[in-house]
């Protein structure tokens, strides 16, 4: 990179398991990066038990994110990108107050499903998310003139047992909720930390899976490279 000062990342999760994938793909794929993390744990619970978001929870989002943006005041934030999945409208708001590049967890991950096919697996653990996420893919697919088919997965029973320490669980139900997806052209992992459920899932799927950290994180490395040029 150009900069001799690393660029320094704002990370917003509302999930205490998705801080650890997009660690991981950061230390991987650009380690050279300054992660800020911002962890509001409340934001999943609160959607959940209201059912939609509603004003009070999109200024909760406007709020962290110029909290975010603010950065040391000697270090400034470059980006900000979101780890969950289930706020779509809410970052959207975020994007429109922030001037700095403001990124959704599967956009990226969204745009090479897309490059790779239409026919695409959308798999996710946490049900308030599905609606949302599969709006978002099919609007993205149609500001791009294609035409796709969105097979939707709700593996149940999986965050509990992230929640509860068992990973191997974790990863069993995803398995299980993916072995009759039929002919796909790649399928998504929705959430962050449904990440760490590839390794299982690849070795039985003949298309590609994509995680969001790692798409997330190779997206937001080549636009700030090409913002430092």
């Amino acid at each position: 990179m150009s900069d001799a000062k690393p660029p320094r990342i704002a990370l917003i999760h509302a999930l205490e398991e998705s801080v650890l994938p997009i660690r991981d793909a950061f230390v991987r794929l650009w380690p050279e990066a300054l992660r800020a993390d911002l962890l509001d744990a409340s934001l999943s619970a609160d959607l959940a038990a209201s059912g939609g978001l509603d004003a009070a929870m999109i200024d909760r989002f406007v709020t962290l994110g110029r909290y975010a943006a603010r950065g040391t005041g000697s270090d400034d934030t470059r980006a900000v990108l979101f780890t969950c999945s289930a706020f779509g409208p809410a970052i959207e708001a975020v994007k429109a107050d922030l001037s700095i590049p403001v990124m959704r967890p599967n956009e990226a991950a969204f745009e090479q499903a897309l490059d790779i096919g239409s026919r695409i697996a959308l798999v996710v653990t946490f049900g308030p998310s599905l609606p949302a996420l599969t709006r978002e893919l099919e609007e993205m697919a149609a500001a791009r003139g294609q035409s796709i088919k969105i097979t939707s997965v709700l593996a149940n029973g999986a965050l509990t047992a992230l929640k509860a320490g068992d990973g191997a669980g974790h990863d069993h139900a995803v398995l299980d909720a993916c072995k009759n997806l039929g002919p796909q052209d790649a399928v998504v992992l929705g959430q962050f930390s449904l990440a760490r459920a590839a390794q299982a899932l690849t070795p039985h799927l003949s298309c590609p899976v994509i995680t969001t950290p790692e798409s997330a994180v190779r997206a937001m490395q080549r636009m700030i490279q090409r913002t430092t040029k």
